[in-house]
């Protein structure tokens, strides 16, 4: 290890002592590359910086300012006047008791504490260890008044965070900490669209894993990160198991799995969203680079989210930002995952800042800094676009939201099954016919009551005699299915589209018969354009059942260029809990991501018409019967749906490495 001594008082330079040694004897071998300054001054200086940065209006003998960092770990000033007294009055040389302040300054640097009593032995312990090492005796061995920082006065922060830093300084309080911000972390997503709280949450983490987690076994890191990952999971998801509770025939059923499923939220979530955390403390680490590793990391365990148990990348960070749409806007330039980047990024650079404010950091700052303006400047260009779209030649499309309740869907007897279903599609049929006119009907998912087969007339579309788009689970070929049918207006379907990526533990099990599933369906064969023939156009789009809108780059055939997408979807699971917003904002992303605008039917709401740029220009409330009429402009190409999400995975991690390489070279500690 580099120490750098700075004699302020002259006087010191009579005592002839190697600071470098005795320094290097308080580390461990992991510290050989790291650099520490020494001061050493006089009782007046120690006074005034006692004073100014502790409030403490006297001198003292040894202060240690520690920096955060693992290669730059802090400052350590020593008062020649305290030294020669307390020395004096123990017996012991001035050199003897420099090298006690030398070894409890360093490791006041490392971490070592001694506000409760159990922390005070350990660090006592490792000083009589290292003075031992060095040829002094035991400098707690003879009870006197020559104390060396024994009180919550005497380091820095001690005498305001005393009794807080003694509580989170143990395992225990860590864990909590993490598990706080892992906890605020998800407000930053809908309904509750606190932002701030989300880059606090994985702001607070980051630094705890680089101040607590950097060199420790990889147990106590992954324990630690776990309990983020966890909170954070559960915080944000809990929400899916209040399906249990909708349909008192699956309460009954299912209740049971309500703790099993919340404990494994939060057991996927542990391992998940720990990695990024993990990924910075496992090794000591440039300060001006980490940003880079971190960010890069997160990223990637969102484009893996794609694909386990068939995908759920619900929440991408970049969805935070769908409050200010400018900002938003920049994921038609490079997606949920470039902006995900540059958020966390930008995240991770303001906390090295912090901790370690050397000009490095401040690199590492601007560049994402640069890629989250460029990404605006897109953005602005994309709602540019959107803005001068004319709508003239549009279908006028009318979306129905029926917003019957899952118990008024559900069977209870043949009987009771068909009653409902009559009543439903009465229902469907009356606000359908509402006063206006229009080109295209679209319902939302399994709206329609009856299980369809092949050859099959819709009656609904008979009746209505208009194109429509309606949600039914369809069987054919021995296989049941999620399904968008296509009806012309003597009710034929012209056309079947069938979900492809099913929802797991809800439409198919990932584990086989492990865990019960309500439904056992059979998955589609994916993206396609489906052409509709309307009265004066035929209108192309691209259709998705539910949550196949989360993922990201999965709907549109390559080459093809349709002129919307149809998403019909049923929250009516889920009600008004924050699943119900944040899967409308999963709506909005994907239609900023891709350049079309998307025409949303959900049975229980939120139903909308999404603009290009993410805008919603018409809706139906949650819980609301009834229906909107619109129209759909400003199908474009985005950057972002020509580079592709793959490509732009291995675009973020080419820009992290080289960035990563570069910040190597121009990081120099600054004392």
């Amino acid at each position: 290890m580099k120490v750098y001594v700075n004699i302020k008082d002259k006087r010191w330079k009579k005592y002839d002592i190697d600071f470098e040694k005795i320094a290097n004897a308080a580390v461990s071998g992991v510290y050989k590359d790291s650099e520490v300054s020494i001061t050493l001054i006089n009782n007046r200086e120690i006074h005034k910086i006692n004073k100014k940065y502790r409030g403490i209006d006297k001198p003292t003998n040894v202060l240690s300012f520690e920096l955060g960092d693992d290669l730059l770990l802090g400052d350590i000033f020593i008062a020649l006047d305290t030294v020669i007294d307390e020395a004096a009055q123990a017996g012991i040389s001035v050199q003897e008791h420099t090298a006690h302040m030398v070894v409890h300054g360093v490791l006041h640097l490392l971490g070592y504490d001694h506000i409760k009593d159990k922390d005070a032995k350990k660090m006592e312990s490792k000083e009589i260890a290292i003075l031992k090492k060095l040829g002094y005796k035991n400098p707690y061995q003879d009870t006197t008044d020559v104390k060396v920082c024994t009180s919550r006065d005497c380091c820095p922060g001690e005498k305001t965070l005393g009794r807080f830093r003694g509580f989170f300084a143990g395992n225990f309080g860590q864990f909590l900490l993490f598990a706080f911000c892992g906890a605020i972390s998800s407000l930053g997503f809908a309904p509750f669209n606190m932002w701030w709280f989300t880059i606090l949450g994985i702001g607070g983490a980051y630094m705890l894993s680089i101040k607590y987690l950097a060199g420790k076994r990889f147990g106590r890191r992954f324990l630690f990160a776990a309990s983020f990952g966890a909170f954070y999971a559960i915080s944000m998801f809990w929400w899916v198991l209040h399906s249990i509770y909708v349909v008192p025939e699956l309460t009954q059923e299912f209740a049971i799995w309500t703790v099993p499923g919340l404990i494994g939220i939060g057991i996927v979530g542990a391992i998940i969203f720990s990695i990024p955390f993990i990924a910075i403390s496992s090794i000591r680490q440039n300060p001006a680079a980490r940003p880079f590793l971190f960010a890069s990391v997160w990223t990637l365990v969102l484009w893996f989210r794609e694909w386990l148990f068939t995908g759920f990348p619900w929440n991408p960070i970049a969805n935070i930002s769908l409050v200010n749409i400018y900002v938003a806007n920049s994921m038609s330039l490079f997606g949920a995952i470039g902006l995900t980047f540059v958020i966390i990024g930008l995240i991770a650079a303001i906390c090295e800042i912090i901790k370690t404010k050397t000009n490095a950091t401040w690199v590492s700052f601007l560049i994402f800094l640069f890629f989250g303006i460029v990404g605006v400047l897109y953005g602005v260009k994309n709602i540019n676009y959107v803005n001068k779209s004319s709508d003239v030649n549009s279908p006028l499309i009318r979306i129905v939201q029926p917003a019957q309740s899952a118990v008024q869907k559900a069977t209870y007897s043949r009987k009771a099954a068909l009653q409902n279903a009559q009543y439903n599609l009465q229902n469907m049929v009356n606000l359908a016919t509402a006063e206006g006119e229009y080109d295209l009907l679209v319902f939302p998912e399994t709206s329609y009551p009856f299980v369809v087969m092949p050859g099959d007339v819709i009656e609904i579309g008979r009746i209505i005699g208009h194109p429509t788009v309606v949600g039914a689970n369809y069987f054919a070929n021995n296989n049941l299915y999620n399904s968008m049918l296509i009806v012309d207006d003597k009710g034929r379907v012209s056309h079947v589209y069938s979900k492809s990526h099913l929802v797991p533990f809800g439409e198919y099990r990932p584990f086989g018969d492990l865990v019960p599933t309500p439904g056992l369906l059979t998955p589609g064969t994916g993206a396609e354009v489906v052409s509709v023939s309307l009265k004066n156009s035929e209108f192309k789009f691209a259709p998705a059942i539910c949550y196949e809108i989360i993922f990201s780059d999965s709907l549109i055939e390559h080459g093809k260029t349709p002129e919307a997408i149809v998403n019909i979807t049923n929250d009516n699971w889920f009600g008004k809990t924050p699943g119900t917003y944040q899967h409308l904002d999963m709506v909005r992303r994907y239609a900023i991501e891709s350049g079309l605008p998307i025409v949303r039917a959900n049975y229980s709401g939120i139903s909308a018409f999404i603009s290009a740029d993410g805008r919603i220009s018409a809706e139906i409330p949650v819980g609301q019967a009834g229906h909107v009429d619109g129209t759909i402009a400003g199908a474009h190409k985005t950057a972002y749906r020509a580079i592709g999400r793959d490509n732009m995975m291995i675009i973020i991690l080419l820009i992290a490495c080289l960035c990563s390489v570069w910040m190597h070279q121009i990081y120099r500690p600054e004392n």
